[in-house]
């Protein structure tokens, strides 16, 4: 026996989980077919007017958020931009002073893109 998340009533009959999202908040709803058709009533001008989004792939700013950086790839990103936490930490135990923000020197990214290089590999990977 089901009951209709909206309105609390016993769903007999065909019951649906729907599932939405909205600013970033995945939701899901128990549904009798009547309250189903008035979620789908009420969104169908904002779906229309919509775009249809990828759930399947995490966008670069979620992965990043959600991945420790210990499991991310060091060194730069996958859209080429240098890791500057990388970077500072490779400096800080390579003996460089460095502040954990501003700009890094260029003699320290020097040093950090050399040594990736001779090692065939970006520090740290």
């Amino acid at each position: 026996m089901l009951i209709d998340d909206f309105d609390g009533t016993t769903i007999s009959g065909t019951a649906t989980t729907t599932h939405f999202s909205l600013n970033h908040v995945a939701y899901e709803i128990d549904l009798g077919p009547e309250n189903l058709q008035k979620l789908k009533d009420a969104l169908a001008p904002f779906i229309k007017a919509g775009r249809r989004a990828s759930t399947s792939e995490p966008t670069a700013r979620s992965s990043a958020r959600t991945t420790p950086a210990s499991r991310r790839g060091r060194g730069t990103h996958s859209n080429g931009a240098r890791d500057v936490t990388a970077i500072r930490e490779w400096a800080k135990a390579n003996g460089f002073e460095i502040g954990d923000r501003g700009r890094i020197p260029a003699q320290v990214l020097e040093a950090y893109a050399a040594l990736g290089a001779s090692a065939g590999s970006t520090p740290g990977a």
